[in-house]
């Protein structure tokens, strides 16, 4: 690997590294080198609060005061190009590095080169200088361990995100993974742990103290390999429903350099066993494959350090170092850690989402006692997980308390698994309740899990990820509430939340506090602890809070589901296996006279044409024309349960309401409908009719088979037909299912085009 000439020159000037010191005698000398984040430019007080100060903290308390000495060699403006308007390489900070001699160097350089002076010229010269540069800390020791890291992130608010920063910090990024495998040296991922903590970036580039902590705890995991022993997510816990019928992966964390070992027993019988080692994040993942319904198991995970004989027979040398060498305090990255999780189900496991309506539970709705009796039937073959939120966005002020907990991304409560027990059912979600009893009544013998993370009044684009926002739609996440982008309702519902925030270090109100609404945010909060659970579709009912703009959530419900499934589909590790497509279940707006809804429910029944894997539920039968939060959601569950049957699990029933088919000018100034899913039609009223000036009047109605022939006094030649097309509407076309027909408008061809 060529050195750059004037690293050449640098080095030559200063004396070479000392002989090997003894581990054992002298402290381990850790260099913290990059540019204003490493020095902790923008902290009132950066002698406590850098990441260097923090990283240093961190270290003593774990291995005891004299076992390491952390410099901060950060040097604000920096770039790591040589060619870049302020070199690293010429900073006094960089000499200062390899004076220092250290045994551990953390690089993390590239934000500045984002700089249209730096990326679009001098692009080309950053892996070779990148090289160079790691070069240099090996000739002033050969033994020196080398950790770069993935930057840290560069928010929407930056002026120059999206003319260039937004684009070249990406490539960069790619340039420093290639750094890291060309040069051998262990890669930090400081960009995934604060790119959902947009508040911590008060200049959308520095973090606060808060983000300085996370940036150190971050360094200090990925050089010792101590991640706090072994973990699970939040959903892996008893009386859980794993997938049946398919690879399955179960993933954790644990210390690294550590064997993990499954072992799935019942009735105190080992059914499988798998086993893997700890990567160098401390991530890790075992293999149950394709288990068929049923249950109860139970799980134990064992995590126990490897034989140092087998260290370099499995991990690189510059993964994190010997835990045991090191002898911490505390002993627990020693020990043998176990963890069980008894009651596990396998079966099929549904997310259930969206806003109010999607909350409302069994005991707001009017079918309570029909409701509770199913459950007691179904209590041991349907698994409840509730996910509400910890605070409503009723119209109130939040207190500090409470502010607190949504900036950390908080907001949810993760109530655990339970069997649908009468009393568990009366507090969870009634559409998705009722969707899994019909689902646990259809499917014999399998286990149905049903999660519900809905939030009241939370809009569409707060369900979808930041890098999509931010790659698709960046606009939407500058300054929302202040913006055209959010429905009035929410923004202002919102500020009234979050009146009283401040911020702790100026005492004036905090123009970063988070709130539910906030675009990315449910994502966020509700979705990434997930951790890619494997589930088996979604169930979605939200819109009305973006009912404002249909053109914009036509654009926000398409991303969304661009989102989730990237988002679901990374538990598929194997590159062999077909990644299935996410199926989507959505409910269409109900009834209510607002004058927006008309347009929206059609613009719904258009996208779930459009895009694949999604299909409809219709709701608009049994709205309620005084309340947003109609009372009669078991129908709602019940239909979505036979759109998952026909289309998720292959039964021939019937699933979907009069669907139309076509249009075209009949006899006596008539227009014919034609109609699938149409056997046994039904309507009496909710069409109207229009000619090519637009002017829409009632129409009579006439069903003949799967056709309605319309027509009215008040329209010579037909243009338009539209059917339901009031907020709340009492149509009433249905098929012999009873299953009714959405709102919907089309064009009637002219003669000419139908020949």
């Amino acid at each position: 690997m060529r050195l750059n000439t004037l690293v050449i020159a640098l080095l030559i000037a200063m004396p070479m590294a000392a002989a090997k010191k003894s581990k054992t005698e002298a402290p381990i000398r850790v260099a913290c080198v990059g540019n204003s984040v490493t020095y902790g430019y923008g902290l009132r007080n950066r002698d406590r609060d850098a990441y260097p100060v923090r990283l240093q903290e961190m270290l003593d308390e774990h291995y005891g005061s004299g076992r390491f000495v952390v410099g901060n060699f950060g040097r604000s403006g920096a770039t790591l190009l040589y060619k870049g308007h302020r070199p690293y390489i010429q900073q006094p900070e960089f000499h200062q590095a390899l004076e220092f001699k250290p045994d551990w160097v953390v690089i993390h350089l590239g934000l500045n080169d984002t700089d249209p002076r730096d990326w679009p010229d001098w692009k080309e010269g950053f892996i070779p200088d990148y090289r160079a540069l790691i070069d240099s800390f090996r000739v002033v020791n050969p033994e020196a361990r080398i950790a770069i890291c993935l930057m840290t992130p560069i928010f929407d608010r930056h002026a120059r995100f999206q003319s260039g920063t937004r684009d070249w910090h990406a490539q960069i990024q790619d340039a420093i993974r290639k750094v890291a495998t060309g040069a051998n040296v262990q890669i930090i991922d400081l960009y995934t742990p604060l790119h959902s903590r947009p508040d911590l970036f008060p200049d959308a580039l520095h973090p606060n103290p808060e983000g300085a902590k996370i940036l150190a705890t971050t360094v200090y995991g990925a050089l010792t390999g101590d991640y706090g022993g072994l973990k699970l997510p939040v959903l892996y816990s008893n009386g859980m429903v794993l997938p049946r019928n398919e690879h399955l992966l179960v993933e954790g964390r644990a210390n690294a350099r550590q064997h993990v070992q499954a072992v799935l027993s019942k009735d105190g019988k080992v059914v499988k066993e798998s086993g893997a080692f700890t990567r160098a994040d401390g991530s890790w993942s075992v293999e149950l494959d394709h288990m068929q319904a049923g249950g109860p198991y139970t799980l134990t995970l064992t995590s126990k350090p490897l034989p140092p004989s087998d260290y370099q027979l499995y991990y690189p040398k510059h993964y994190p170092y010997d835990l045991l060498a090191l002898k911490p305090k505390n002993k627990k990255a020693s020990q043998i850690e176990t963890l069980t999780i008894d009651s596990i189900w396998f079966g099929d496991v549904w997310l259930a989402s969206g806003q109010s309506n999607m909350e409302l539970r069994v005991d707001q709705c009017n079918t309570l006692d029909q409701d509770l009796a199913d459950a007691r039937r179904l209590s041991q073959r349907i698994h409840l997980y509730n996910m509400p939120a910890r605070a409503r966005t009723d119209a109130v002020e939040w207190p500090d308390s409470v502010l607190r907990f949504t900036n950390a991304l908080q907001h949810m409560d993760f109530q655990g698994w339970t069997a649908a027990t009468p009393e568990a059912v009366a507090r969870f979600s009634a559409v998705a309740f009722n969707f899994a009893r019909v689902l646990a009544d259809s499917l014999e013998d399998v286990p149905i899990g049903i999660i519900c993370n809905a939030v009241g009044g939370s809009t569409t684009e707060s369900w979808v990820d930041r890098s999509t926002l931010e790659w698709e739609l960046p606009n939407i996440l500058s300054d929302w509430r202040n913006g055209d982008y959010g429905q009035p309702w929410a923004r202002g519902r919102m500020t009234q939340n979050i009146a009283l925030a401040l911020d702790k270090e100026s005492a004036s109100y905090n123009t970063l506090q988070r709130h539910p609404y906030d675009p990315a945010y449910l994502f966020e909060a509700a979705v990434a602890p997930l951790e890619h659970y494997p589930i088996k579709g979604v169930l979605w009912y939200q819109g009305e809070s973006n009912a404002h703009n249909i053109e914009l959530h036509e654009r926000l419900f398409t991303l969304l589901e661009q989102s989730w499934r990237d988002f679901f589909a990374r538990r598929w590790h194997c590159e062999f296996q077909k990644k299935p497509s996410l199926p989507f279940y959505v409910v269409q707006l109900s009834s209510l006279p607002r004058p927006s809804w008309p347009a929206f429910r059609n613009s719904q029944r258009r996208l779930a044409e459009k895009l694949p894997d999604t299909w409809m539920a219709v709701s608009s039968d049994v709205g309620d024309a005084a309340d947003v939060h109609y009372r009669t959601k078991r129908p709602v569950g019940e239909r979505l349960a036979l759109q998952a049957l026909c289309h998720t699990y292959g039964k021939t029933i019937e699933s979907e309401g009069p669907t139309l088919s076509s249009a075209v000018n009949g006899q006596n100034h008539t227009v014919a409908l034609r109609f699938e899913h149409a056997d046994g039609l039904t309507c009496s009223r909710g069409f109207e009719i229009a000619g090519h000036d637009g002017l829409f009047y009632p129409a009579t109605i006439k069903i003949e088979g799967n056709k309605i022939i319309l027509s009215s006094p008040s329209v010579d030649y037909p243009a338009y037909v539209r059917y339901g097309w009031q907020g709340f509407t009492d149509a009433d076309l249905r098929n012999a299912a009873g299953l009714p027909a959405s709102t919907f408008m089309t064009k009637v061809p002219f003669y000419e085009e139908q020949e």
